[in-house]
């Protein structure tokens, strides 16, 4: 799938799968009438695709070892995803999952070595990418690789046991990985995925222009408990608009005016909304993602409640889901499924001609990231603008100097907010959250 044909179709509606039965530990004992029972459900709502998240551990426990059962499971519910008409996306580094990571033993402890800059790791994720992506790709419903889910957290200095890169290092690793998906399986739109310090970190190695430039489409992920409903309430305009204003920004650093953008990860988090909220921001995060160019789809995090026979997760996780427990549409799901038929059709975006410049530095990189982040003086531009009645677009300060280039946006006015207004902490993780 080229770029441009990515959005020749009707926009995509989808969900990250969460399965029923075990979690993610299902893949321990893979059993194909679970997931066909959790995809009639998920069809049943009127979804076209799944992203799905086998295990790394499962996948590749010892780095020349890629169990051929393991990914005969993967290819078999791709396969299931095509008996229910669903497309299917397939994480494959797969690496951290709602607070828990999954790293195999030859990467931690007495065999330490960094993922991202280990010669002899990188060479066993390039192999996994491989068989994977070889395995699949002749699956007519196979959407392409994610190279694993936030796979960034692993570097961040807020993570326990920090894997640091420079911005060059996460570079390379994100092009190595996608040459070999590329190779394996060519012309399907493989991607990389980034928790929100891609955007709010100063910092950190990973990039806005990694995210906006390398693989078939930006991939963005959409959480309000990161600072944003604290600050300005769960249903706010900065809440309600927060995917809108990430996939914005993000458009700042692409290069590609045509380039897809993919709302790969957004929910409704129970600790910043009550249950009977979320409907009502579900539709509001849709229409206001659906008013940005160049937008492919919207995949829900997530399809079904984490059981709470399973323990310690984080509160929110048990009840993120469009799904129950018994396999009846929660609430939510039901808006969903109402909303989809109407929304499918693309609709002209609004027009764009005020944007909000960002300071970046002589690599492109924000020279405050914190500015970006909730609170920050960027973000604040941004939620000032739309009470104003605006619909503000995003540009770097080096596109502010191109006249050229505003044009050819439509762009024409500026708005530069003072970065010494930022007064926010710096941005640190806070979605992983574990009690005692």
């Amino acid at each position: 799938m080229t770029q441009r044909r990515a959005l020749d179709d009707h926009l995509r509606f989808g969900a990250n799968y969460t399965p029923s039965k075990d979690w993610m530990h299902s893949w321990l004992d893979f059993t194909p009438d679970d997931v066909r029972r959790d995809f009639a459900a998920l069809a049943d709502l009127g979804l076209d695709h799944v992203r799905v998240f086998p295990l790394w551990t499962v996948l590749q426990p010892n780095r020349t070892l890629i169990r051929a059962k393991a990914i005969g499971d993967v290819r078999t519910m791709v396969d299931i995803g095509a008996e229910f008409g669903l497309d299917v996306s397939v994480d494959v580094v797969q690496g951290h999952l709602s607070s828990f990571d999954f790293v195999p033993s030859w990467l931690y402890t007495w065999h330490d070595r960094n993922m991202f800059t280990d010669p002899k790791a990188l060479s066993g994720q390039v192999e996994l990418v491989t068989r994977l992506a070889g395995a699949l790709g002749d699956a007519d419903n196979f959407l392409g690789l994610t190279l694993g889910n936030e796979t960034n957290q692993f570097s961040a200095h807020t993570h326990p046991s920090p894997w640091p890169v420079t911005t060059e290092e996460a570079g390379s690793w994100i092009e190595s990985l996608l040459s070999a998906a590329e190779s394996a399986a060519p012309g399907l739109p493989h991607v990389h995925s980034e928790y929100d310090a891609v955007w709010y970190m100063d910092g950190h190695g990973f990039t806005p222009a990694h995210a906006s430039r390398l693989g078939a489409m930006t991939t963005i992920h959409s959480w309000i408990f990161n600072g944003t409903a604290q600050r300005y309430g769960g249903r706010s305009v900065a809440s309600d608009r927060h995917a809108e204003y990430l996939i914005e920004l993000s458009r700042a650093f692409a290069t590609d005016a045509d380039r897809p953008v993919w709302l790969q990860e957004v929910g409704a988090p129970s600790n910043c909304l009550d249950e009977s909220e979320m409907p009502g921001f579900l539709e509001a995060t849709l229409r206001s993602a659906l008013r940005t160019e160049n937008l492919w789809g919207v995949t829900w995090w997530c399809s079904h409640d984490v059981s709470r026979e399973l323990a310690d997760f984080p509160e929110l996780e048990y009840s993120l889901g469009l799904i129950d427990q018994g396999g009846a549409a929660k609430p939510i799901g039901r808006r969903f499924a109402e909303l989809i038929p109407e929304l499918r059709a693309r609709a002209a975006a609004p027009v764009r001609d005020t944007a909000i410049v960002i300071e970046v530095d002589e690599r492109e990189v924000p020279v405050s990231r914190a500015a970006l982040s909730p609170g920050g003086a960027v973000f604040h531009a941004w939620v000032d603008a739309c009470a104003d009645g605006l619909d503000p677009a995003f540009v770097t300060s080096l596109t502010a100097r191109d006249d050229a280039a505003l044009a050819a946006r439509g762009i024409r006015r500026l708005i530069r907010p003072d970065l010494a207004e930022s007064t926010v902490d710096p941005y640190g993780s806070v979605n992983t959250v574990v009690g005692g």
